[in-house]
């Protein structure tokens, strides 16, 4: 059995299949991770979200901005932008099921065996992996239950509060777990957010880095994560793998095998 994980995926059906294919991708014996975000933008979100479905327990994807987006829009189709694909989703009948498929799917993956976690946009400096964990399950608790979820989708949206303090309630600290795991670029030391910029990790806003340029609580713990195509896959810090390299933007899909490190691509088209 191989273990591979892949990249921002957003409907971009085609290179999924592609880069699957380069590597003769069985689901009965091989398993794949994806660092969230399937949908939207791409031109086949519909179609992506049925094949990753169809995977079973051989697909173990985190939720991104975008899939939680897709959640609020079900909810109110007033929050689509012009810029979504997620029409043919709301429209599609299997809608109702493909919702509810996603809304089981975990904020954060953690797998001790292989000291790896995974989450779209990275962990705060000021979490461990078993808290990141812990944290995330909130989040996905109020994801699962109907009566909770209409109230924090609508409340979701928001850069506020910034900073991570343990005392947080309700829909701030919801919202705070939220934009950390599936929002986070530029952060300070101590977890401080900046969430509107999105440019490349050397131009960071003043008084703040890149998330993963700080010191980590678990440095032995390796890091998946996506959302910042600006990275184009590209860290340079040990054990931290970025595999956002902008499919969606007609650049490529990355695909990595977890037991050897290899990466292959497959180009995309805009």
């Amino acid at each position: 059995m191989t273990v591979y994980a892949v990249g921002d995926i957003q409907g971009c059906l085609k290179p999924l299949k592609c880069v699957l294919d380069k590597v003769g991708f069985n689901p009965s014996q091989d398993t794949l991770w994806s660092v969230g975000d399937l949908v939207n933008r791409g031109p086949a979100s519909l179609d992506t979200l049925r094949f990753i479905d169809g995977l079973g327990n051989a697909c173990i994807s985190v939720l991104g901005n975008h899939d939680l987006h897709l959640l609020a829009c079900a909810h109110d189709r007033s929050r689509l932008r012009k810029s979504d694909t997620l029409l043919p989703i709301l429209k599609a009948p299997d809608s109702e099921q493909l919702l509810a498929n996603l809304r089981q799917r975990p904020l954060a993956h953690l797998d001790r065996s292989r000291n790896i976690i995974m989450t779209h946009a990275g962990i705060p400096p000021v979490w461990s992996p078993e808290e990141t964990r812990q944290y995330a399950a909130e989040v996905e608790a109020v994801l699962r239950c109907d009566q909770q979820l209409p109230g924090f989708l609508a409340e979701m949206y928001g850069n506020e509060p910034a900073r991570w303090n343990p005392q947080l309630e309700g829909t701030p600290r919801l919202r705070l777990i939220t934009n950390y795991l599936t929002r986070m670029r530029f952060c300070k030391a101590d977890g401080t957010l900046e969430l509107k910029s999105k440019d490349a990790p050397d131009e960071p806003p003043k008084g703040y880095a890149p998330w993963y340029r700080h010191p980590r609580r678990e440095p032995d713990v390796q890091i998946l994560f996506g959302h910042w195509a600006a990275l184009e896959g590209k860290v340079g810090i040990p054990g931290i793998h970025g595999l956002d390299t902008g499919c969606v933007w007609g650049n490529r899909l990355t695909l990595m095998n977890l037991d050897t490190g290899e990466r292959l691509h497959c180009k995309c088209r805009p």
